[in-house]
């Protein structure tokens, strides 16, 4: 049977989950679910095995003889993978929590065999590392693994100049857990010729302001991406033409770091989130899509979603808040920017690629501002409204170098893998809070105060920017976080909101995920930088 046949046939298999996922009614949120993969670990020892083996000098440390005398999960059941862990460790803390065997641009057979040759210590990582600098950012958990490396204007021989004058940032996330999202777009882009015998499915493709690099591997997804333009070069922006080489730099250095052998994760099924049974007074919200008229990309309306995808604290400290429209407030003919009902603003026009919203561009998130403070009186507390609190939605590590105007906050755990980030706080002021790759933060922990920071302080209204992105099979995707902020805020005030305006259909979420279409080619489209958020 062909590959075409396969895939045909796959999908046929597959329609009838998607044909009978029920409506959700209009008083329900729903959970997402999550399809949860076999990790194959032989595989991934006999690739470490031969790379171990390039190295003569070092190969014969290496025990890959399997122990049977211990449990299967156990790690000294691998024994080879312990000492590799025992190395890579050094400079990739953490990495035994990985369930998926861990891909990084790091030689692990080079580095102890210059170890072993008396290679001076003072030798930089970068000389293991295809010349990428030291990793910013590592992070493995129960789902898999994240991190972000950085390759400077001139290094790595035989690369092409670029005019781009700044470090190019690489991502990679390998992960054993995916979202099941309805996603027309997903699973599309095309061959890298240079890449197919190493990645035989490797698809190269233009998303969400990303080139993205996605394979499978040992049974895990991987997903290699750089932020970039799909336009001409300039010195401050990168064009995807640019991102290229380094990209396929990193793809041909990685080598197994790392990861160990774990009980395997299981599928999550989306369930019908439990809400408050008293009703609020005064909490009130419009359908998710309900957005402003005429403020999504060219016109369009938004895009219903009734997925709460994941049970979150609210981000900020105190109640009353309102989600609403920073850019198109006064076409709005309810109260004003503090004041109930909320209203969805994902999808007002912006020029940022969502995959969501009509015609592919949206806001990506959620503008949320805290209530104006009340007079001075006897009896109440004090308000400065440059002080209102901001705080951490989940237990999560903190994903942000220091000239990062945005935060992120990561979940990885057996049922999760997704991204919180927060726009619009003060960098300066997160950096002198330690607000930094690597932080670990508990839910509730005060992490900054709103502000109005964009390129510059007043650089916007005093509001949080808060959005949502979760794992697929194409990497890190906007989800409308619109549902997830509401029943949170319900949580928080202790009492159900109450739905107003018109009634929006909502489309059925798949509780299966299919698999990707055939090859093809991307729309590609170019998308600014440095608009408001």
């Amino acid at each position: 049977m062909g590959r075409n046949s396969f895939r045909f046939v796959s999908l046929l298999l597959a329609l009838p989950s998607l044909l009978v996922a029920a409506p959700v009614a209009a008083d329900e949120f729903r959970s997402p679910s999550l399809t949860a993969l076999r990790i194959e670990w032989r595989a991934a020892l006999d690739q470490l095995r031969s790379e171990i083996n390039s190295r003569p000098q070092i190969a014969g440390d290496f025990i890959f003889a399997p122990r049977r005398s211990v449990p299967r999960y156990d790690p000294r059941a691998m024994p080879a993978l312990v000492q590799l862990n025992a190395v890579s460790a050094r400079f990739f803390t953490g990495i035994t929590r990985s369930p998926v065997p861990v891909l990084l641009p790091f030689d692990a057979a080079a580095y102890l065999d210059a170890q072993r040759s008396g290679a001076p210590a003072t030798l930089a990582l970068s000389r293991y590392q295809a010349d990428f600098n030291p990793v910013d950012m590592f992070d493995a958990g129960p789902a898999g693994y994240s991190a972000t490396f950085s390759l400077d204007p001139g290094a790595g021989d035989g690369m092409p100049s670029r005019v781009y004058a700044r470090p190019v940032e690489v991502q990679i996330t390998g992960s054993a857990l995916l979202y099941d999202i309805a996603d027309p777009a997903g699973g599309k882009g095309e061959p890298v010729k240079s890449l197919a015998a190493t990645y035989p499915d490797l698809r190269r493709f233009i998303r969400e302001g990303y080139v993205r690099y996605a394979f499978t591997r040992f049974g895990a997804i991987y997903v290699v991406s750089i932020q970039c333009l799909d336009s001409v070069a300039r010195p401050r922006r990168l064009a995807c033409k640019e991102a290229y080489p380094v990209a396929e730099r990193f793809l041909k250095a990685l080598r197994v770091a790392g990861g160990q052998r774990m009980r395997p994760l299981t599928d999550v099924a989306s369930n019908i989130i439990d809400r408050p049974a008293v009703r609020s007074p005064d909490f009130s919200y419009r359908p998710s899509g309900d957005i402003i008229p005429n403020t999504g990309y060219r016109k369009q309306g938004g895009h219903p979603d009734a997925m709460a995808y994941a049970q979150i604290r609210f981000p900020l400290e105190k109640a009353p808040a309102f989600v609403r429209s920073q850019s198109f407030g006064k076409r709005d003919k309810s109260e004003g920017p503090t004041a109930y009902p909320w209203r969805d603003n994902f999808c007002e026009s912006r020029s940022f690629e969502v995959w969501q919203c009509g015609g592919g561009f949206g806001h990506q998130g959620e503008d949320i501002r805290a209530a104006d403070c009340p007079p001075p009186g006897e009896g109440r507390e004090p308000c400065d409204p440059k002080r209102r609190g901001v705080v951490a939605v989940r237990d999560a590590i903190v994903i942000r170098g220091a000239k990062d105007q945005a935060a992120t906050l990561q979940v990885n755990s057996r049922t999760e893998h997704i991204r919180f980030r927060y726009m619009h706080m003060n960098p300066h002021a997160m950096n002198a809070d330690g607000v930094l790759n690597g932080r670990i933060v508990t839910e509730g922990e005060k992490i900054g105060v709103i502000s109005n920071y964009l390129d510059r302080p007043a650089g916007t209204s005093m509001h949080l920017h808060f959005d949502v992105q979760v794992f697929t099979r194409d990497g890190w995707i906007w989800v409308s976080p619109y549902v997830t902020l509401v029943s949170a805020y319900e949580r928080l005030i202790r009492a159900r909101g109450r739905e107003i305006g018109p009634e929006i259909a909502v489309t059925a979420q798949p509780v299966a995920h299919t698999l990707p279409e055939d090859v093809l080619k991307p729309d590609l489209r170019e998308g600014a930088g440095g608009e408001e958020n």
